[in-house]
């Protein structure tokens, strides 16, 4: 059983040789089989330099470059597209994640799950800034999905490649996998790991990640229940906007006509002002949900990526190559 570990990189030199190393002594004292895909997403610092040591020094550490920062997600589909392992596991390069953690991930995998999933139970991160806002917003993906983890934002998880391989990934879409999982019928599974402060560098998250994850998780539930038939969701509300619409304007007029009821034009114009202002937030919510159906046809249709690769040091071999 090969063990690929998948490592999104920006702006982490001072910690990439420490995490190499507990890499290699986990690995070496469980036995474990290993490649490591490392990927640079555009850092400005040294990071670049010190993965091109990393990867002449270990040939078990594949390293790709982008050519810009494109985030958290697409160099996690990249270390995907550039993996060869039974068993993907992602984890973050600053050191918070314990790769000590790793065999039990495996362990847990063991006992017939498609994805084992970790949970930062004590979490070394800022409370109002962090850890609160994760907490409502595992806590709202939850309930809506029926996928229940505590803790979806830890990177430190363990996926069978099958199940991982073929998902798509957008935005930060990449912590909704276990989700994805779950509905196409794979098993899904939570332990608690290890979290640890950071020493070095600086986090590249903040509050306005969470409202980006609510957006994700409101086009995660788009695509689960309308992605066939959007006619339902549109329709629906379509319907509904027009009977009430109907309704409003059917009560104008027996008030007006039949029973002689004086006319309120500042109530109407609040009428119609809120009216206004409902139907045209709808429509943006619902002109966001078919443009996330757009993205996906032309990157998918057309083969596109979401990043651009620089270079890749020791590459895969390609398939039906000899090692």
């Amino acid at each position: 059983m090969k063990l690929s570990l998948l490592i999104p990189v920006f702006n982490e030199e001072e910690n990439l040789w420490l995490l190499h190393g507990q890499i290699d002594a986990m690995a070496k004292q469980f036995a474990l089989d290993v490649e490591v895909v490392l990927v640079d997403d555009g850092s400005t610092d040294r990071s670049f330099e010190v993965l091109t040591a990393i990867a002449a020094a270990d040939p078990r550490c594949r390293v790709v470059r982008f050519r810009k920062n494109f985030g958290q997600t697409a160099a996690l589909a990249a270390a995907i597209a550039h993996a060869t392992g039974d068993i993907y596991i992602p984890l973050d390069a600053d050191l918070q994640n314990d790769p000590a953690d790793i065999p039990r991930l495996i362990a847990k995998l063991d006992e017939g799950y498609d994805v084992v999933s970790g949970w930062r139970k004590s979490r070394q991160d800022l409370f109002w800034s962090r850890r609160l806002p994760s907490v409502l917003a595992n806590r709202l993906i939850s309930a809506w999905t029926g996928v229940k983890l505590h803790d979806y934002g830890c990177s430190l998880k363990a996926y069978r490649a099958e199940v991982i391989r073929d998902i798509r990934l957008y935005g930060e879409m990449h912590r909704f996998v276990p989700i994805y999982a779950s509905w196409a019928g794979g098993r899904v599974a939570e332990i608690v790991v290890n979290h640890r402060a950071r020493q070095f560098g600086v986090s590249k998250y903040g509050i306005n990640r969470t409202f980006k994850v609510l957006l994700d998780l409101l086009t995660v539930k788009f695509l689960s229940n309308y992605a066939t038939k959007p006619i339902y969701l549109f329709g629906g509300i379509g319907l509904i906007l027009a009977g009430l619409g109907s309704a409003v304007a059917l009560g104008v007029v027996v008030g007006r006509f039949i029973w002689n009821a004086p006319p309120f034009q500042h109530n109407m114009s609040l009428l119609l002002l809120s009216t206004f202002l409902v139907t045209i937030g709808l429509m943006l919510v619902m002109m966001g949900l078919l443009a996330e159906i757009i993205i996906r046809t032309y990157h998918e249709a057309q083969g596109k990526q979401i990043y651009l690769v620089r270079s890749v040091l020791n590459p895969a071999p390609a398939a039906g190559a000899k090692e």
